[in-house]
Protein backbone atom coordinates (compact mmCIF):
# COMPACT_ATOMS: atom_id res chain seq x y z
CA UNK A 1 0.00 0.00 0.00
CA UNK A 2 0.78 3.55 -0.50
CA UNK A 3 2.02 5.73 2.33
CA UNK A 4 -0.56 7.68 2.65
CA UNK A 5 -2.84 4.69 3.84
CA UNK A 6 -0.22 3.68 6.40
CA UNK A 7 -0.90 7.26 7.82
CA UNK A 8 -4.61 7.05 6.94
CA UNK A 9 -8.14 6.62 8.66
CA UNK A 10 -8.24 3.92 11.47
CA UNK A 11 -10.93 1.49 11.28
CA UNK A 12 -13.29 3.43 13.69
CA UNK A 13 -12.77 6.64 11.58
CA UNK A 14 -13.56 4.29 8.59
CA UNK A 15 -16.48 2.38 9.48
CA UNK A 16 -18.14 6.28 11.14
CA UNK A 17 -17.72 7.58 7.60
CA UNK A 18 -19.39 4.92 5.80
CA UNK A 19 -22.28 4.93 8.10
CA UNK A 20 -22.92 8.54 8.26
CA UNK A 21 -22.43 9.32 4.62
CA UNK A 22 -25.05 6.53 3.50
CA UNK A 23 -26.99 6.05 6.67
CA UNK A 24 -31.14 7.30 6.35
CA UNK A 25 -33.25 8.77 8.79
CA UNK A 26 -36.11 8.23 6.14
CA UNK A 27 -35.35 4.79 5.03
CA UNK A 28 -36.53 3.41 8.18
CA UNK A 29 -40.42 5.57 8.06
CA UNK A 30 -40.28 4.00 4.65
CA UNK A 31 -39.54 0.66 5.09
CA UNK A 32 -42.39 0.47 7.97
CA UNK A 33 -44.82 2.20 5.57
CA UNK A 34 -44.10 -0.17 2.95
CA UNK A 35 -43.18 -3.71 4.82
CA UNK A 36 -43.76 -3.13 8.40
CA UNK A 37 -41.64 -5.19 10.51
CA UNK A 38 -40.77 -7.81 7.61
CA UNK A 39 -38.56 -4.90 5.65
CA UNK A 40 -36.23 -5.94 8.73
CA UNK A 41 -35.76 -9.09 7.26
CA UNK A 42 -34.90 -7.36 3.50
CA UNK A 43 -32.48 -4.85 4.90
CA UNK A 44 -30.33 -7.47 6.56
CA UNK A 45 -30.36 -9.24 3.31
CA UNK A 46 -29.38 -6.37 1.33
CA UNK A 47 -26.47 -6.01 3.41
CA UNK A 48 -25.00 -9.36 3.23
CA UNK A 49 -26.24 -9.71 -0.36
CA UNK A 50 -25.69 -6.40 -1.92
CA UNK A 51 -23.76 -3.34 0.04
CA UNK A 52 -20.66 -6.01 1.49
CA UNK A 53 -19.98 -7.82 -2.02
CA UNK A 54 -20.36 -4.02 -3.83
CA UNK A 55 -18.49 -1.83 -1.77
CA UNK A 56 -15.73 -4.53 -1.77
CA UNK A 57 -15.72 -4.18 -5.73
CA UNK A 58 -15.93 0.13 -5.53
CA UNK A 59 -12.90 -0.32 -3.14
CA UNK A 60 -10.96 -2.43 -5.25
CA UNK A 61 -11.44 -0.02 -8.08
CA UNK A 62 -10.52 3.05 -6.18
CA UNK A 63 -7.46 1.86 -5.20
CA UNK A 64 -6.12 0.14 -8.69
CA UNK A 65 -7.48 3.16 -10.72
CA UNK A 66 -6.84 6.31 -8.62
CA UNK A 67 -5.78 9.99 -9.35
CA UNK A 68 -7.49 13.22 -9.67
CA UNK A 69 -9.55 11.59 -12.99
CA UNK A 70 -10.53 8.44 -11.07
CA UNK A 71 -14.42 7.92 -10.87
CA UNK A 72 -16.97 5.82 -12.54
CA UNK A 73 -15.85 7.09 -15.68
CA UNK A 74 -12.45 5.41 -15.47
CA UNK A 75 -12.95 3.05 -14.17
CA UNK A 76 -15.55 1.91 -16.55
CA UNK A 77 -13.53 2.82 -19.73
CA UNK A 78 -10.74 0.90 -18.27
CA UNK A 79 -12.81 -1.76 -17.73
CA UNK A 80 -14.76 -1.71 -21.22
CA UNK A 81 -14.13 1.15 -23.45
CA UNK A 82 -15.09 4.48 -23.66
CA UNK A 83 -18.80 3.75 -25.26
CA UNK A 84 -19.55 1.96 -22.18
CA UNK A 85 -18.38 4.09 -19.88
CA UNK A 86 -19.93 7.04 -21.09
CA UNK A 87 -23.43 5.87 -21.51
CA UNK A 88 -22.87 4.45 -17.81
CA UNK A 89 -21.62 7.57 -16.63
CA UNK A 90 -24.70 9.40 -18.49
CA UNK A 91 -27.21 7.10 -16.53
CA UNK A 92 -25.21 7.69 -13.40
CA UNK A 93 -26.09 11.66 -14.35
CA UNK A 94 -29.68 10.81 -14.95
CA UNK A 95 -30.23 9.51 -12.05
CA UNK A 96 -29.29 12.36 -10.35
CA UNK A 97 -32.07 14.65 -12.65
CA UNK A 98 -34.81 12.19 -11.53
CA UNK A 99 -33.66 12.94 -8.21
CA UNK A 100 -34.03 16.46 -8.48
CA UNK A 101 -37.33 15.82 -10.30
CA UNK A 102 -38.76 14.06 -7.27
CA UNK A 103 -36.79 16.10 -4.50
CA UNK A 104 -38.20 19.24 -6.08
CA UNK A 105 -41.40 18.54 -5.30
CA UNK A 106 -40.80 17.07 -2.17
CA UNK A 107 -39.00 19.93 -0.65
CA UNK A 108 -42.20 21.56 -0.02
CA UNK A 109 -43.22 19.15 2.58
CA UNK A 110 -41.03 19.74 4.99
CA UNK A 111 -41.43 23.27 4.14
CA UNK A 112 -44.98 23.29 5.03
CA UNK A 113 -44.63 20.65 7.88
CA UNK A 114 -41.97 23.20 9.30
CA UNK A 115 -44.92 25.91 9.80
CA UNK A 116 -48.14 24.19 10.06
CA UNK A 117 -46.99 21.12 12.04
CA UNK A 118 -48.45 18.67 9.38
CA UNK A 119 -48.11 18.30 5.61
CA UNK A 120 -50.11 21.19 3.94
CA UNK A 121 -48.93 20.55 -0.03
CA UNK A 122 -52.59 18.22 -0.30
CA UNK A 123 -54.67 21.23 0.28
CA UNK A 124 -52.73 23.93 -1.93
CA UNK A 125 -55.28 25.49 -4.59
CA UNK A 126 -54.69 27.89 -7.23
CA UNK A 127 -57.26 29.05 -10.31
CA UNK A 128 -58.55 25.88 -10.33
CA UNK A 129 -55.03 23.54 -10.26
CA UNK A 130 -55.54 20.64 -8.27
CA UNK A 131 -53.10 20.63 -4.74
CA UNK A 132 -50.55 18.06 -7.16
CA UNK A 133 -50.57 20.87 -10.01
CA UNK A 134 -49.51 23.67 -7.65
CA UNK A 135 -46.55 21.65 -6.16
CA UNK A 136 -45.43 20.73 -9.92
CA UNK A 137 -44.89 24.41 -10.59
CA UNK A 138 -43.34 24.96 -6.86
CA UNK A 139 -41.18 22.31 -8.04
CA UNK A 140 -40.24 24.42 -10.86
CA UNK A 141 -39.85 27.66 -9.26
CA UNK A 142 -37.49 26.05 -6.55
CA UNK A 143 -35.26 24.17 -9.26
CA UNK A 144 -34.83 27.10 -11.55
CA UNK A 145 -33.81 29.45 -7.85
CA UNK A 146 -31.78 26.85 -7.29
CA UNK A 147 -29.59 26.70 -10.53
CA UNK A 148 -29.75 30.78 -10.52
CA UNK A 149 -28.32 30.75 -6.87
CA UNK A 150 -25.40 28.12 -7.80
CA UNK A 151 -24.26 29.59 -10.82
CA UNK A 152 -23.11 32.63 -8.54
CA UNK A 153 -21.10 30.46 -5.64
CA UNK A 154 -23.54 28.57 -2.60
CA UNK A 155 -20.32 28.33 0.23
CA UNK A 156 -22.95 29.64 2.15
CA UNK A 157 -25.75 28.49 1.78
CA UNK A 158 -24.25 24.78 1.81
CA UNK A 159 -23.08 26.04 6.07
CA UNK A 160 -26.21 26.66 6.60
CA UNK A 161 -27.79 23.84 5.32
CA UNK A 162 -25.04 21.73 6.91
CA UNK A 163 -27.29 22.70 10.15
CA UNK A 164 -30.68 20.78 8.80
CA UNK A 165 -27.63 17.24 8.62
CA UNK A 166 -27.42 17.60 12.27
CA UNK A 167 -30.98 17.79 12.91
CA UNK A 168 -31.86 14.71 10.85
CA UNK A 169 -28.71 13.09 12.72
CA UNK A 170 -30.39 13.64 16.18
CA UNK A 171 -33.63 12.62 14.88
CA UNK A 172 -31.99 8.43 15.45
CA UNK A 173 -31.54 9.85 19.30
CA UNK A 174 -35.22 11.65 19.25
CA UNK A 175 -36.48 8.10 17.77
CA UNK A 176 -34.48 6.28 20.63
CA UNK A 177 -35.43 7.95 23.93
CA UNK A 178 -38.77 8.78 23.02
CA UNK A 179 -40.13 5.11 22.09
CA UNK A 180 -38.27 3.90 25.38
CA UNK A 181 -40.20 6.31 26.74
CA UNK A 182 -43.15 5.13 25.47
CA UNK A 183 -42.43 1.53 26.06
CA UNK A 184 -41.86 1.83 29.64
CA UNK A 185 -45.45 3.71 30.29
CA UNK A 186 -47.43 1.13 27.90
CA UNK A 187 -45.65 -1.55 30.08
CA UNK A 188 -44.18 -2.73 26.82
CA UNK A 189 -47.15 -2.54 24.46
CA UNK A 190 -46.51 -1.87 20.92
CA UNK A 191 -48.60 -0.06 18.84
CA UNK A 192 -48.14 -2.29 16.22
CA UNK A 193 -48.45 -5.86 17.40
CA UNK A 194 -45.38 -8.22 16.28
CA UNK A 195 -47.32 -10.89 14.82
CA UNK A 196 -47.25 -11.79 11.11
CA UNK A 197 -43.45 -10.52 10.48
CA UNK A 198 -43.35 -11.08 7.05
CA UNK A 199 -46.95 -10.08 6.28
CA UNK A 200 -46.61 -6.48 4.84
CA UNK A 201 -49.38 -4.28 6.56
CA UNK A 202 -49.65 -2.23 3.59
CA UNK A 203 -52.06 -3.97 1.18
CA UNK A 204 -49.95 -3.37 -2.00
CA UNK A 205 -46.47 -5.19 -0.53
CA UNK A 206 -48.76 -8.23 0.55
CA UNK A 207 -48.32 -9.82 -2.99
CA UNK A 208 -45.21 -12.04 -3.12
CA UNK A 209 -43.79 -9.37 -6.37
CA UNK A 210 -44.57 -6.98 -4.14
CA UNK A 211 -42.34 -7.88 -1.35
CA UNK A 212 -39.72 -8.52 -4.09
CA UNK A 213 -40.26 -5.46 -5.15
CA UNK A 214 -39.51 -3.78 -1.72
CA UNK A 215 -35.78 -4.77 -2.33
CA UNK A 216 -35.32 -2.04 -4.65
CA UNK A 217 -35.43 0.56 -1.39
CA UNK A 218 -33.54 -1.99 0.68
CA UNK A 219 -30.35 -1.54 -1.86
CA UNK A 220 -31.66 2.08 -2.10
CA UNK A 221 -31.03 2.53 1.62
CA UNK A 222 -27.76 1.35 1.19
CA UNK A 223 -26.74 3.75 -1.94
CA UNK A 224 -23.78 6.02 -2.43
CA UNK A 225 -20.86 3.87 -1.56
CA UNK A 226 -19.54 4.78 -4.59
CA UNK A 227 -17.77 7.91 -3.07
CA UNK A 228 -16.40 6.06 -0.69
CA UNK A 229 -14.64 3.35 -3.15
CA UNK A 230 -11.47 6.23 -3.67
CA UNK A 231 -11.02 6.18 -0.31
CA UNK A 232 -9.19 3.15 0.25
CA UNK A 233 -5.77 4.57 -0.45
CA UNK A 234 -6.53 6.78 2.34
CA UNK A 235 -7.13 4.24 4.86
CA UNK A 236 -4.16 2.42 7.83
CA UNK A 237 -3.41 -0.73 6.44
CA UNK A 238 -6.30 -1.03 4.12
CA UNK A 239 -5.58 -4.37 3.29
CA UNK A 240 -7.34 -5.64 6.45
CA UNK A 241 -9.03 -2.74 7.81
CA UNK A 242 -11.32 -1.61 4.62
CA UNK A 243 -12.93 -4.90 4.50
CA UNK A 244 -12.73 -4.83 8.14
CA UNK A 245 -15.19 -1.70 7.86
CA UNK A 246 -17.36 -2.40 4.56
CA UNK A 247 -18.36 -5.38 7.37
CA UNK A 248 -18.55 -3.37 10.64
CA UNK A 249 -20.34 -0.44 8.85
CA UNK A 250 -22.77 -2.92 7.54
CA UNK A 251 -23.21 -4.70 10.68
CA UNK A 252 -23.93 -1.40 12.30
CA UNK A 253 -26.16 0.19 9.68
CA UNK A 254 -28.36 -3.08 9.42
CA UNK A 255 -29.16 -2.89 13.23
CA UNK A 256 -29.49 0.71 13.49
CA UNK A 257 -31.97 -0.13 10.42
CA UNK A 258 -33.69 -2.66 12.37
CA UNK A 259 -34.43 -0.86 15.36
CA UNK A 260 -35.38 1.93 14.06
CA UNK A 261 -38.32 -0.34 11.89
CA UNK A 262 -39.03 -2.31 14.95
CA UNK A 263 -38.94 1.45 17.33
CA UNK A 264 -41.77 2.47 14.89
CA UNK A 265 -43.61 -0.13 15.86
CA UNK A 266 -43.79 1.39 19.42
CA UNK A 267 -45.90 4.56 18.54
CA UNK A 268 -47.17 3.87 15.44
CA UNK A 269 -50.51 1.36 14.34
CA UNK A 270 -50.27 1.01 10.62
CA UNK A 271 -54.12 0.75 9.85
CA UNK A 272 -55.03 3.81 12.53
CA UNK A 273 -52.03 5.93 11.75
CA UNK A 274 -50.51 4.90 7.63
CA UNK A 275 -54.11 3.61 5.80
CA UNK A 276 -55.17 6.72 5.14
CA UNK A 277 -55.72 8.74 1.65
CA UNK A 278 -53.38 11.44 3.03
CA UNK A 279 -50.40 9.07 3.51
CA UNK A 280 -48.05 9.13 0.97
CA UNK A 281 -44.23 8.06 0.54
CA UNK A 282 -43.67 11.99 0.43
CA UNK A 283 -44.60 12.42 3.41
CA UNK A 284 -44.75 9.32 5.91
CA UNK A 285 -41.51 10.42 7.94
CA UNK A 286 -43.54 13.75 9.33
CA UNK A 287 -46.42 11.75 9.74
CA UNK A 288 -45.00 9.25 12.17
CA UNK A 289 -42.63 12.28 13.70
CA UNK A 290 -46.24 13.88 14.23
CA UNK A 291 -47.35 10.35 15.50
CA UNK A 292 -44.37 9.85 17.76
CA UNK A 293 -44.67 13.18 19.67
CA UNK A 294 -48.49 12.20 20.19
CA UNK A 295 -48.72 8.88 21.50
CA UNK A 296 -45.55 10.34 23.90
CA UNK A 297 -47.72 13.13 24.86
CA UNK A 298 -50.70 10.50 26.09
CA UNK A 299 -47.74 8.07 27.22
CA UNK A 300 -47.23 10.93 29.93
CA UNK A 301 -50.97 11.58 30.68
CA UNK A 302 -51.08 15.08 28.94
CA UNK A 303 -54.36 16.19 27.60
CA UNK A 304 -55.22 15.32 23.95
CA UNK A 305 -54.81 19.12 22.96
CA UNK A 306 -51.61 19.08 24.63
CA UNK A 307 -50.18 15.72 22.90
CA UNK A 308 -51.40 17.01 19.55
CA UNK A 309 -49.23 20.03 20.11
CA UNK A 310 -46.26 18.02 20.99
CA UNK A 311 -46.98 16.08 17.53
CA UNK A 312 -46.77 19.06 15.80
CA UNK A 313 -43.61 20.49 17.16
CA UNK A 314 -41.65 17.10 16.29
CA UNK A 315 -43.21 17.11 12.97
CA UNK A 316 -42.07 20.98 13.00
CA UNK A 317 -38.52 19.97 13.94
CA UNK A 318 -38.78 17.39 11.54
CA UNK A 319 -39.70 19.53 8.60
CA UNK A 320 -36.93 22.39 9.65
CA UNK A 321 -33.98 19.52 9.61
CA UNK A 322 -35.31 17.70 6.42
CA UNK A 323 -36.01 21.21 4.42
CA UNK A 324 -32.48 22.13 5.04
CA UNK A 325 -30.56 18.76 4.40
CA UNK A 326 -32.83 18.84 1.34
CA UNK A 327 -31.31 22.28 0.11
CA UNK A 328 -28.14 21.18 1.04
CA UNK A 329 -27.97 18.50 -1.08
CA UNK A 330 -30.02 20.42 -3.97
CA UNK A 331 -27.34 22.81 -4.25
CA UNK A 332 -24.65 20.66 -4.44
CA UNK A 333 -26.16 17.83 -6.62
CA UNK A 334 -27.33 20.66 -9.39
CA UNK A 335 -24.42 21.17 -10.53
CA UNK A 336 -21.61 18.76 -9.30
CA UNK A 337 -22.50 15.55 -11.20
CA UNK A 338 -23.28 17.39 -14.03
CA UNK A 339 -19.93 19.28 -13.57
CA UNK A 340 -18.17 15.80 -13.29
CA UNK A 341 -20.12 14.76 -16.78
CA UNK A 342 -18.50 17.20 -18.92
CA UNK A 343 -15.72 17.93 -17.25
CA UNK A 344 -14.93 14.58 -16.81
CA UNK A 345 -15.47 13.57 -20.75
CA UNK A 346 -14.22 14.43 -24.00
CA UNK A 347 -14.77 18.31 -24.70
CA UNK A 348 -15.66 16.27 -28.51
CA UNK A 349 -19.14 15.00 -27.05
CA UNK A 350 -20.52 18.17 -25.95
CA UNK A 351 -21.57 21.54 -27.80
CA UNK A 352 -19.26 23.70 -27.62
CA UNK A 353 -20.95 26.19 -25.04
CA UNK A 354 -21.78 23.33 -22.44
CA UNK A 355 -18.23 23.26 -21.37
CA UNK A 356 -17.34 26.98 -20.88
CA UNK A 357 -17.08 27.54 -17.38
CA UNK A 358 -18.41 31.20 -15.59
CA UNK A 359 -16.37 33.19 -13.72
CA UNK A 360 -17.48 30.95 -10.95
CA UNK A 361 -16.42 27.85 -12.62
CA UNK A 362 -19.95 26.72 -13.43
CA UNK A 363 -20.87 25.34 -16.68
CA UNK A 364 -23.58 27.74 -16.92
CA UNK A 365 -25.45 26.67 -20.07
CA UNK A 366 -25.03 23.02 -19.20
CA UNK A 367 -26.97 23.63 -16.00
CA UNK A 368 -29.64 25.59 -17.64
CA UNK A 369 -30.38 22.90 -20.14
CA UNK A 370 -30.43 20.10 -17.25
CA UNK A 371 -33.27 23.06 -15.42
CA UNK A 372 -35.13 22.95 -18.84
CA UNK A 373 -34.94 19.25 -18.39
CA UNK A 374 -35.92 19.14 -14.87
CA UNK A 375 -38.97 21.76 -15.04
CA UNK A 376 -40.18 19.77 -18.48
CA UNK A 377 -40.36 16.24 -16.63
CA UNK A 378 -41.94 17.77 -13.14
CA UNK A 379 -44.88 19.80 -15.51
CA UNK A 380 -45.67 15.97 -17.32
CA UNK A 381 -45.68 14.35 -14.08
CA UNK A 382 -47.58 16.92 -11.85
CA UNK A 383 -50.53 17.37 -15.12
CA UNK A 384 -50.38 13.83 -15.68
CA UNK A 385 -50.96 12.33 -11.94
CA UNK A 386 -54.84 11.95 -10.94
CA UNK A 387 -53.62 12.41 -7.25
CA UNK A 388 -51.27 13.50 -5.14
CA UNK A 389 -50.36 10.30 -3.34
CA UNK A 390 -49.69 8.65 -6.81
CA UNK A 391 -47.61 11.50 -7.72
CA UNK A 392 -45.42 11.10 -4.77
CA UNK A 393 -44.85 7.41 -4.85
CA UNK A 394 -44.21 7.46 -8.51
CA UNK A 395 -41.55 9.99 -7.85
CA UNK A 396 -40.06 7.66 -5.34
CA UNK A 397 -40.14 4.54 -7.60
CA UNK A 398 -38.56 6.66 -10.41
CA UNK A 399 -35.85 7.71 -8.26
CA UNK A 400 -35.02 4.27 -6.43
CA UNK A 401 -35.01 2.96 -9.83
CA UNK A 402 -32.79 5.60 -11.14
CA UNK A 403 -30.30 5.26 -8.52
CA UNK A 404 -29.66 1.57 -8.35
CA UNK A 405 -29.60 1.26 -12.28
CA UNK A 406 -25.84 2.67 -12.49
CA UNK A 407 -24.91 -0.13 -10.38
CA UNK A 408 -25.44 -2.28 -13.03
CA UNK A 409 -22.76 -1.18 -15.13
CA UNK A 410 -20.09 -1.01 -12.26
CA UNK A 411 -21.40 -4.50 -11.19
CA UNK A 412 -21.16 -5.78 -15.18
CA UNK A 413 -17.63 -4.40 -16.04
CA UNK A 414 -16.11 -6.05 -12.51
CA UNK A 415 -15.24 -9.38 -13.70
CA UNK A 416 -13.79 -7.48 -16.93
CA UNK A 417 -11.99 -5.01 -14.74
CA UNK A 418 -9.90 -8.23 -12.86
CA UNK A 419 -9.38 -9.98 -16.11
CA UNK A 420 -6.73 -6.61 -17.04
CA UNK A 421 -3.48 -7.84 -16.20
CA UNK A 422 -1.73 -4.56 -16.57
CA UNK A 423 -2.90 -2.94 -13.50
CA UNK A 424 -1.51 -2.35 -10.10
CA UNK A 425 -3.70 -3.86 -7.44
CA UNK A 426 -2.34 -2.83 -3.98
CA UNK A 427 -5.81 -3.59 -2.44
CA UNK A 428 -7.60 -6.86 -3.81
CA UNK A 429 -10.16 -8.69 -1.59
CA UNK A 430 -11.86 -10.96 -4.92
CA UNK A 431 -8.33 -12.93 -5.89
CA UNK A 432 -9.99 -16.20 -7.65
CA UNK A 433 -11.71 -14.87 -11.10
CA UNK A 434 -14.11 -17.74 -11.03
CA UNK A 435 -15.38 -16.23 -7.54
CA UNK A 436 -15.14 -13.37 -8.92
CA UNK A 437 -17.68 -14.07 -11.88
CA UNK A 438 -19.79 -16.22 -9.58
CA UNK A 439 -20.04 -13.42 -7.01
CA UNK A 440 -20.30 -10.84 -9.71
CA UNK A 441 -23.21 -12.79 -11.60
CA UNK A 442 -25.04 -12.94 -7.79
CA UNK A 443 -25.30 -8.99 -7.23
CA UNK A 444 -26.11 -8.29 -10.74
CA UNK A 445 -29.02 -10.46 -10.99
CA UNK A 446 -30.66 -9.12 -7.19
CA UNK A 447 -29.94 -5.66 -8.24
CA UNK A 448 -31.65 -6.15 -11.80
CA UNK A 449 -34.55 -8.03 -10.34
CA UNK A 450 -35.14 -5.83 -7.39
CA UNK A 451 -35.75 -2.62 -10.47
CA UNK A 452 -37.77 -5.43 -12.77
CA UNK A 453 -40.43 -6.46 -9.81
CA UNK A 454 -40.40 -2.62 -9.00
CA UNK A 455 -40.93 -1.93 -12.73
CA UNK A 456 -43.70 -4.71 -13.16
CA UNK A 457 -45.31 -4.41 -9.80
CA UNK A 458 -48.08 -2.25 -11.17
CA UNK A 459 -48.80 -4.22 -13.75
CA UNK A 460 -49.33 -7.46 -12.03
CA UNK A 461 -51.33 -5.44 -9.13
CA UNK A 462 -53.87 -4.17 -11.64
CA UNK A 463 -52.69 -0.99 -11.77
CA UNK A 464 -52.07 -0.83 -15.28
CA UNK A 465 -48.93 0.29 -17.10
CA UNK A 466 -49.51 4.00 -15.93
CA UNK A 467 -46.61 4.01 -13.28
CA UNK A 468 -44.58 1.45 -15.18
CA UNK A 469 -44.14 3.07 -18.04
CA UNK A 470 -43.14 6.67 -15.44
CA UNK A 471 -40.07 4.40 -13.92
CA UNK A 472 -38.98 3.02 -17.73
CA UNK A 473 -39.14 6.08 -19.31
CA UNK A 474 -36.49 8.19 -17.61
CA UNK A 475 -33.84 5.41 -17.99
CA UNK A 476 -34.72 4.25 -21.38
CA UNK A 477 -35.04 7.95 -22.62
CA UNK A 478 -31.78 9.12 -20.87
CA UNK A 479 -29.85 5.59 -22.33
CA UNK A 480 -31.02 6.49 -25.90
CA UNK A 481 -29.95 10.03 -25.14
CA UNK A 482 -26.46 8.81 -24.34
CA UNK A 483 -26.03 6.49 -27.36
CA UNK A 484 -27.24 9.33 -29.49
CA UNK A 485 -24.46 11.99 -27.83
CA UNK A 486 -21.73 9.24 -28.66
CA UNK A 487 -22.36 8.09 -31.84
CA UNK A 488 -22.23 11.80 -32.94
CA UNK A 489 -18.86 12.09 -31.43
CA UNK A 490 -17.61 8.85 -33.32
CA UNK A 491 -19.05 9.80 -36.76
CA UNK A 492 -18.08 13.68 -36.15
CA UNK A 493 -14.28 12.15 -35.13
CA UNK A 494 -14.59 9.66 -38.19
CA UNK A 495 -15.24 13.07 -40.54
CA UNK A 496 -12.28 15.06 -38.97
CA UNK A 497 -9.59 11.56 -39.54
CA UNK A 498 -11.26 11.79 -43.16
Amino acid sequence: MSDSSKGGMTLIALTMMIFTTIFGFANGPVAFYLMGYGSIVFYVLAAITFFIPYALMMAEYGSAIHGGNSGMYKWLEVSVGPRFAFIGTFMWFASYVIWMVSTSSKVWIPFTTAFAGHDLTQSLGLGGLSSTQVVGLLACLWIIMVTFVSMRGVKSIVRITSLGGLAVTSLNVVLILISAIILFFNHGQLAQPLTHIMHSPNPTYQSPVGMLSFAVFAIFAYGGIEAVGSMVDKTKNAEKNFPRGIILSALIMSVVYALAIFLWGVSTNWKAVLGTDSTNLGNITYVMMNNLGYEFGKAIGVQTATAVTIGNWFARYTGIGMFLAYSGGFFTLVYSPLKTLVLGTSKKLWPKNFTKLNKNGMPSMAMWVQCFIVVAIVLIASFAMPDSSSFYNVLTLMANVSMTLPNLFLIYAFPKFKAKKDLERPFEVYKSQAWTNIISVVVFMIVLLANVFTIIQPVIDGQGFHDTIWMIAGPLGFGLLAAILYQSYVNRTKKEKN
